[in-house]
């Protein structure tokens, strides 16, 4: 048993892309980086967080019983003049008890982070390991950033060895290497981004430079962890080829093309409607033209990347080659 708790802000059942098999992927909240087009930014906050969703809303007249409930006697909660629903917090006085979010039935206030206990998430992972078994599958441990919540995290993939089960951990390797050590003995299969070979761009895009996951990334091809690299190709910030050939230059030279595959993913716009939720803005904005031909550029970069003798694929969909 284990009372160790951490903040999930997701647990999805039968996803198939972020590791071999059927799997269970538990996300946690919390995140160093501030990556300007991240599809999630509930994850970026280790806190739990509300997300307001107005047209859920009956109304303060009808309902109301987000008012009764809230520690401040309602004032973090601001509802429209007219329609009388809510439409904002007041995230500056808000003192994050969630009790308006409990008490909200049609989830017009909702909490992005639950706290659980390692066995209440293991009750959810062991639920589907007869899948497991016959496909291969397991946990994928994701986030916003694994090592955030890195006791926590440990816990659970301890828990999941016990039951023999398939770790795959997802995470940026922005990270301390001593705490990603303590993993090692635990995981499976790794998967992270090389996001920007450009240390300058990196910094500029994810709010922080390059150098420790470019470090932490030849740490674990040393220590023998099975990877998956992903380069999440975004216009304008790292869809260059010159970038692309920086990448291939990087697996070559310094992991000895020691990886299971590079995955070139294309961009995709998602995630506006949670940051009106958490009344943020969504600033990433590309020309529809842009979108259009991805494809078929992307497609050409990943035969350039192959040149370097790199197992470069296109998508998240094709079989890994190497997993036992």
């Amino acid at each position: 048993m284990s009372e160790k708790t951490g903040i999930v802000f997701n647990i999805q059942r039968y996803t198939i892309h972020d590791g071999p098999g059927i799997r269970t992927e538990v996300f946690l909240k919390g995140c160093p980086l501030s990556c300007k087009w991240c599809s999630n930014p509930e994850s970026i906050s280790a806190k739990r967080e509300i997300g307001v969703y107005p047209d859920r809303c009956l109304g303060r007249a009808v309902c109301g019983s987000c008012l009764e409930v809230c520690s401040l006697g309602g004032a973090p909660l601001l509802f429209g003049q007219e329609s009388g629903k809510i439409g904002a917090v007041d995230r500056d006085i808000c003192i994050g008890c969630m009790k308006c979010t409990d008490a909200c039935v049609l989830h017009a206030l909702k909490s992005w982070g639950i706290v659980m206990t390692v066995d209440e998430v293991m009750k959810e992972v062991l639920a589907d390991k007869s899948f497991y078994v016959n496909s291969g599958g397991g946990l994928t441990l994701s986030g916003g950033e694994v090592m955030v919540q890195w006791e926590f995290a440990l816990e659970l993939v301890k828990a999941c060895r016990e039951e023999k089960i398939h770790v795959c951990i997802e995470t940026s390797l922005q990270c301390n290497p001593q705490i990603l050590e303590k993993f090692y003995p635990y995981c499976d299969l790794m998967i992270t981004d090389i996001k920007n070979m450009d240390a300058d761009a990196h910094k500029k895009w994810s709010g922080t430079d390059n150098q420790l996951i470019l470090s932490n990334i030849e740490k674990v091809v040393k220590a023998g962890i099975p990877t998956v690299l992903r380069l999440p190709a975004v216009p304008g910030v790292n869809d260059s080829e010159e970038n692309f050939r920086a990448t291939a230059e990087f697996i070559r030279d310094k992991l000895n093309n020691r990886i299971l595959q590079l995955q070139i993913l294309p961009y995709l716009r998602m995630g506006e409607e949670k940051y009106r939720s958490l009344g943020q803005e969504y600033r990433f904005e590309l020309p529809v033209d842009e979108l259009k031909i991805r494809e078929t550029y992307l497609r050409h970069m990943t035969d350039v990347v192959r040149e370097y003798g790199v197992p470069a694929v296109y998508g998240s969909a094709e079989k890994i080659e190497g997993l036992s």
